[in-house]
């Protein structure tokens, strides 16, 4: 019996496909079970338009089957064959498909995809066999072939014998070498295991001889081993059942199963889409954040299939990065795949799938907003920083989909908020949303800023969180109503006419600034009266787009560019402390030093900001008690 040689081209794809192409040994069996459902598929086929055949499904499977002595794995179908010609047209040459070319032929349109559209899945068998074997009897035909091959050296074909129409592929799994454990695959457990990653929800049965134990008969205390065929995969997949079929517990369980998180889910959207591109989707909102959501190590994105095999463990396309928290899996049959079926062309169909897909979760959070407020709140508070930025990520690409969903602590109504709760009740004659930020609630509270904006009745916004003033900052106004910071130089606020200090009083006070200015040197921009305070002496505000809090945040980075705020020093000159200032600027102008560093770096403690020079505060202090 004479060797046949592949030809150069398919030789050299042939090593270039077992070395390089596949990353993972494993994707043999999902490719190979793969083959085996087309096969069937195709008698299916022709079941539609020949009268002659029936198709009983109970009477279509594919079994697997490890024989740990003789060193083979089998993968044996039920399905159409291939004849001696088709075994020398689809495997004597590299990329030549059977069902590409099947499925051209016939014009399948039934919804039925086959997925081996390019010749080389059943290669993949050579990254873990020495030797792989053939046997095949086509539908209609009395006789059987064998081909064999062991790699790139070539292959053979001759008759052989098979009772049954159908194919059989029996792999001689490689010796195990000091990087390679090649006998994973001849056990049951691992076999079982790869089946249900990619393989479950193929729609005929899998079957196995799988080991159990059981109560020895007439024996206590006494088990004894025994093997039974099962089905080891599922089928149906929970997507493609009818919506009023399935209940609750049946999304929870198939969370749990998938191991998309330890939590409950908060939500599941199920989408089944029948339009310009076809698929269906089952998506989660998870209820508590990822131990390594915050960090570079997580992994976000959605398990892809095509026609229930399993194409890709996290397609990030599918999601935008301010939806990454999302759990769950997309199977289309639309989709453009490559070479190795492991990764997706980049494709209008997929663009098609992932834009649907963020339209959906964002209808779904808003519906969460509307009607299930306190759900939302308990998801807001595991997600919301991921959905801030959204907002100041890409340059603030993203905000029109996002600011609708977004949620502060409000000072008057003491719980999150919306910024269209907070716009809908603000006075006609207020012009800004204001917010004021700091480390927590209570600290926030406590800020002399906050006095003037809550004297007036305004509502402020809380901002605890470091990328809360970036991701307004980046949204600019909303509603066509700016943000404006507690802390602004300018809050758009005119002062009580009993609280306005006169000219005489502002011209007398410019020189006592300006000499509190030249003390404090490049520290700050300005010193000036305060217009906001009503009890406390005194604040630092800033003046352009850098604020405090940003400066504070910027400094904690670890590119830290030293951009700093344009601080004004404010005094507050009903306070009795600045009759201090002014009597010490009259007479004593060291002691108007001391009071000028005090006053400043109180402010600063006030910011949260570090004090320069701790040594020289606690002697100021010092000074003025003796």
């Amino acid at each position: 019996m004479a060797k046949k040689q592949f030809k150069a081209e398919s030789k050299r794809l042939l090593e270039m496909m077992i070395n390089s192409i596949y990353t993972q040994k494993e994707i043999f069996l999902r490719e190979l079970i793969s083959n085996a459902s087309d096969a069937i598929d195709k008698i299916y086929y022709k079941a539609l338009t020949d009268d002659r055949l029936v198709f009983n499904k109970e009477d279509y499977y594919i079994k697997i089957t490890a024989d740990k002595a003789a060193r083979t794995l089998t993968i044996s179908d039920t399905g159409i064959g291939m004849t001696k010609d088709e075994l020398e047209n689809n495997l004597g040459v590299i990329a030549q498909s059977g069902s590409f070319a099947f499925k051209k032929e016939n014009e399948l349109k039934d919804g039925h995809n086959i997925i081996g559209q390019f010749g080389v899945g059943f290669y993949s068998a050579f990254m873990v066999a020495d030797v792989v074997t053939v046997i095949s009897r086509a539908l209609g035909s009395e006789e059987a072939f064998k081909w064999e091959s062991k790699g790139a050296d070539g292959y053979t074909i001759e008759p052989a014998e098979k009772e049954t129409v159908g194919t059989e592929i029996i792999l001689k799994i490689k010796e195990n070498t000091e990087d390679e454990r090649f006998d994973e695959f001849l056990e049951e457990y691992r076999l079982k295991a790869i089946i249900k990653k990619y393989s479950d929800f193929i729609r005929y049965p899998i079957k196995m001889n799988v080991t159990g134990h059981r109560p020895k008969e007439g024996a206590d205390n006494e088990f004894e081993e025994y093997t039974e065929e099962q089905t080891v995969n599922s089928m149906v997949p929970i997507w493609r059942k009818n919506k009023s079929e399935l209940t609750q517990e049946d999304y929870d369980n198939f969370y749990f199963e998938k191991r998309y998180g330890f939590d409950k889910p908060l939500k599941h959207i199920h989408i089944s889409a029948d339009g310009a591109v076809v698929y269906h989707a089952i998506l989660f909102i998870p209820e508590s954040t990822p131990f390594d959501y915050y960090t570079k190590e997580y992994e976000k994105g959605l398990e892809l299939y095509s026609n229930g095999v399993l194409i890709m463990n996290k397609s990030p396309e599918l999601l935008p990065d301010y939806f990454s928290f999302v759990k769950g899996m997309v199977d289309s049959e639309d989709l453009s795949l490559n070479i190795s079926r492991e990764m997706l062309q980049h494709d209008r169909q997929l663009k098609l799938i992932a834009k649907n897909i963020k339209n959906k979760i964002k209808a779904q959070l808003q519906s969460m907003l509307k009607d299930e407020r306190e759900k939302y709140e308990q998801f807001y508070k595991s997600f919301g920083r991921q959905l801030k930025y959204g907002v100041y990520s890409d340059y603030g690409a993203h905000k029109e989909d996002l600011q609708d969903l977004l949620m502060f602590y409000s000072s008057k109504e003491k719980k999150l908020v919306t910024l269209e709760e907070y716009v809908s009740r603000m006075p006609e004659d207020q012009k800004y949303i204001y917010y004021a930020t700091g480390e927590s609630i209570e600290r926030i509270e406590k800020l002399p800023q906050t006095e003037l904006v809550s004297d007036k009745g305004y509502e402020i916004l809380y901002f605890t969180e470091d990328i809360d003033e970036f991701a307004i900052k980046m949204l600019m106004t909303y509603k066509e109503k700016e943000f404006k910071s507690v802390s602004s130089a300018d809050l758009g606020i005119e002062p009580d006419a009993g609280d306005k200090p006169s000219d005489a009083e502002e011209s007398g006070n410019k020189e006592l600034f300006e000499a509190m200015k030249s003390i404090l040197a490049d520290k700050v921009k300005s010193v000036k009266a305060s217009k906001r305070l009503k009890s406390h002496p005194v604040c630092l505000s800033a003046e352009g787009e850098v604020t405090i809090e940003m400066e504070k945040v910027l400094k904690a980075m670890p590119n830290n560019q030293d951009i700093k705020a344009d601080k004004v020093l404010e005094i507050n000159v009903n306070h009795e402390v600045f009759q201090s200032l002014k009597d010490a600027y009259a007479r004593d102008k060291e002691k108007l030093k001391l009071y000028t560093n005090l006053l400043y770096n109180q402010a600063l403690l006030i910011e949260g900001l570090p004090i320069q020079d701790p040594v020289d505060f606690t002697n100021d202090i010092c000074k003025i008690m003796v």
